[in-house]
């Protein structure tokens, strides 16, 4: 008999509670006691509601009070010394420290979670001993089953998976690092089979990236100690996001179960169980939901997949679950009741797929006549968004298909370009600028709703927003800037708000899903063919230019970001929804140039994140993407500069790339990361315009002038000058007006600074 799994559930909420308490625990508004309380309501509610459901394996362990890597990093022990951790269990206001930095302290790094728009703390070793200061699983597992009666199944980041995500160690030091863990997760797994445990759910998603032979040695010895330590307790090996290369050897491994994805990397883990079997006695875990897209299966096709998986593997070995944990994706579609019908009948959140699970496993097990009526509404529901209007634009269709016909490159190259604007523009040396947005206060965000809700007209909307405008355009101007941003008080979200504006977005009430700690995001959904119908932004750039004598630049998301930080129809290949964004946008810079805004930011902070996890198909991702940006940037006069902005990414494995979308001026994350960015420009030259950010706006702490001058003459040894602006690592939307405006004139005087320096200097 087919049984029912879960890998993960979305920790923020039906409305988002979690966030909320968190929030309000940060701002003073409750106690260290209530925070607990609530989220403790909160984490046995999402219990709950899986065993209602049918689940019968419920992951615990997989809630968190921010981050599932930082806790697995605090239950280590593994505190960076400027927190001035005491020993023990780590206090909550140090964890939120190392998440979000204090007054003493900068934060931890954040980067992605391998190709998805979640981040995660990166853990710093830096030479510190590990310890188990709790056993959290063991925790998670006691309260689901004393106050629920569930038997979960605990989850826990695997100990290869851990180090290949953590920073502070060279490759050599790896073993040595091994050793010194091996002997917690020993004691960990030691614990949960002395409780009676039956399975726990060990991630290692680092076995679908390109691992090597020596890699899975230490894999093997990591999974013998375990098993030799606590043979009774049922370990699965749980992948995700990609297919496994090695797969005779992962299969092989001593647990007792393997869980594959069998939506991002079906193909060839499929081909592997049909050319290699699985081993007697092993348990599957079949993804066969996605639990990384919205849409609704029409669930002929994974019904089909464990027919014929069952060649192979029989129906009592395997666990029906989703590809992988569903806090990638909202809560329930139940609030969404805006939504066209037809739309919304095709879409599936965590809830749906969980029902999901459970049909596929009363099809598989009853026969699919016992539920024939709601595999045949899942079917219709599919087919009917398939064949509507929005689906199928022949125009759209062709121009995307003939995209070799359409101009990717800029007339000259960047070496003129740069003369032609420095002609125009007659800027400073190290020139100053931001990343885009300026504090969205709470009347900025009341205004908005106001507007949203019709309680203000478009004229009222329209003034108020002119008067931000004003404001921070003034502001700018004080605190010495040289080029300026109207601070997108209009925006809600950098996706959203060209999505709203294009043909085949859609846009969900309650379709939240957790970016980093506290904050959410509510992507588009891309449910059709993109088109562009009238300029987006021309309106309040056109307005900033028209108050101020300095350079306004026009602000837009770029192709690559709007995809993957949306929703994507899954009908179509990437590449060509990608390349239907591309060409929208090139109608919008365009409309920009002639509005006679002629210095142009396309944003490409996600471009990283859609890099695939096999270094095999990099080059195919990568000439896709310079080719979607290139397409919305190249039909411009010399004269007109093109900025971009990236964050919070490795980019020393793809500055060729970088370079290659021949952006004028490009600026980078490098404050978080604590300069080791620069490192990259030290082994690789880079010949165009550049900022690297010197701050880190993710945290409330103004840093110090001396910082960021220190920041700035560093990556002057390595890059060219003339070429370098200054500038913060991200926009300031979600920063207090107070600590944005003291921030940003530090940045300016560390500027003038570094500027009589180099005056001096020469």
């Amino acid at each position: 008999m087919l049984k029912s799994s879960n890998l993960g559930y979305p920790r923020i909420g039906a409305n988002r509670e979690w966030k909320k308490a968190l929030e309000a625990y940060w701002a003073g508004k409750c106690d260290e006691a209530q925070l607990i309380g609530q989220l403790e309501r909160i984490r046995l509610d999402h219990l709950k509601l899986q065993q209602d459901k049918g689940i019968e394996l419920i992951p615990v362990n997989d809630f968190s009070y921010y981050d599932h890597i930082l806790d697995a990093t605090a239950m280590f022990g593994l505190v960076p010394p400027r927190f001035q951790y005491a020993g023990g269990v780590v206090p909550l206001s140090t964890y939120y420290a190392m998440a979000r930095g204090d007054k003493g302290a900068t934060a931890c790094e954040m980067t992605k979670w391998f190709n998805t728009n979640y981040h995660y703390i990166v853990p710093e070793l830096n030479g510190a001993k590990p310890t188990l200061t709790e056993n959290r699983p063991l925790k998670a597992y006691q309260e689901a089953k004393e106050k629920l009666g569930i038997e979960g199944k605990p989850v826990l980041i695997g100990l290869y998976s851990y180090l290949k995500l953590s920073k502070g160690y060279e490759l050599n030091q790896l073993d040595e690092l091994i050793e010194q863990f091996l002997p917690i997760y020993t004691q960990i797994v030691q614990e949960l089979a002395q409780e009676g445990v039956q399975w726990i759910q060990i991630d290692e998603p680092i076995l679908v990236t390109s691992i090597t032979q020596e890699d899975l040695l230490r894999i093997r010895r990591i999974y013998s100690t375990l098993h030799e330590a606590a043979p009774s307790l049922n370990i699965m090996l749980q992948t995700y996001f990609e297919a496994v290369d090695f797969y005779e050897e992962i299969v092989s491994l001593p647990v007792q179960g393997i869980g594959l994805d069998l939506i991002h990397g079906l193909g060839q883990n499929l081909e592997s169980i049909k050319s290699f079997g699985f081993p007697d006695g092993k348990i599957l875990g079949a993804g066969l939901i996605d639990g990384r897209n919205i849409w609704r299966s029409s669930l002929e096709a994974p019904l089909q997949l464990l027919q014929e998986i069952s060649d192979y593997v029989p129906y009592e070995r395997i666990l029906v679950q989703p590809s992988c944990s569903l806090l990638h994706v909202p809560v329930s579609t139940r609030p969404e009741t805006a939504l066209d019908p037809v739309l919304k009948n095709a879409l599936a959140y965590a809830d749906e797929k969980l029902d999901e699970i459970i049909l596929l496993v009363q099809a598989g097990n009853d026969g699919q006549e016992s539920v024939q009526a709601k595999l045949d509404d899942s079917r219709k529901a599919v087919e009917l968004l398939n064949a509507s209007s929005s689906r199928n634009k022949e125009h759209v269709r062709q121009a995307a298909a003939n995209i070799d016909l359409q101009p990717a490159s800029r007339e000259n190259v960047f070496v003129k370009r740069q003369i032609s604007q420095q002609e125009k523009w007659q800027l400073p040396f190290l020139p100053t600028t931001t990343i885009g947005s300026f504090p969205q206060s709470p009347e900025v965000r009341k205004a908005r709703q106001s507007f949203r809700k019709g309680d203000w007209s478009n004229e009222q909307y329209e003034e108020f927003i002119q008067a931000q405008i004003q404001i921070w355009i003034k502001l700018q101007e004080e605190i010495g800037i040289d080029v300026l941003v109207h601070g997108e008080f209009e925006r809600t979200d950098m996706v959203e708000f060209f999505g709203e504006k294009l043909n085949g977005f859609a846009f969900t009430l309650n379709g939240w899903v957790q970016s980093y700690g506290s904050r959410c995001v509510k992507p588009p959904v891309i449910f059709g063919d993109v088109e562009f119908t009238t300029p987006m932004t021309v309106k309040e750039s056109v307005y900033a230019q028209s108050l101020t004598d300095r350079p306004v630049k026009g602000m837009l998301t770029g192709p690559l970001t709007i995809l993957n930080w949306s929703f994507v129809r899954d009908d179509l290949p990437r590449s060509e929804v990608a390349f239907q964004i591309a060409l929208a946008l090139r109608e919008e810079v365009e409309a920009l140039e002639k509005a006679g805004i002629e210095m142009i930011q396309v944003d490409e902070p996600a471009l990283r994140e859609g890099l695939p996890l096999k270094k095999e198909k990099w080059d195919r991702y990568l000439e896709d993407s310079i080719l979607a940006f290139r397409l919305s940037t190249s039909t411009v006069k010399d004269t007109t500069q093109i900025h971009t902005h990236m964050c919070y990414c490795e980019f020393h494995e793809m500055i060729d790339a970088i370079t290659a979308l021949d952006a004028d001026v490009i600026s980078i994350e490098t404050s978080r990361s604590h300069g080791e960015l620069i490192h990259t420009f030290e082994e690789s030259t880079y010949e165009l315009g550049i900022g690297l950010g010197v701050y880190d706006i993710h945290s409330p702490r103004i840093p110090p002038v001396e910082e960021m001058v220190s920041m700035i003459d560093r990556a002057l040894q390595v890059l060219d000058p003339a070429l370098f602006w200054i500038n913060p690592d991200c926009g300031l939307k979600t920063r207090g007006i107070e600590e944005t405006v003291a921030s940003l004139r530090n940045m300016v005087q560390a500027t003038e600074i570094a500027r009589a320096a180099r005056s001096v200097a020469k």
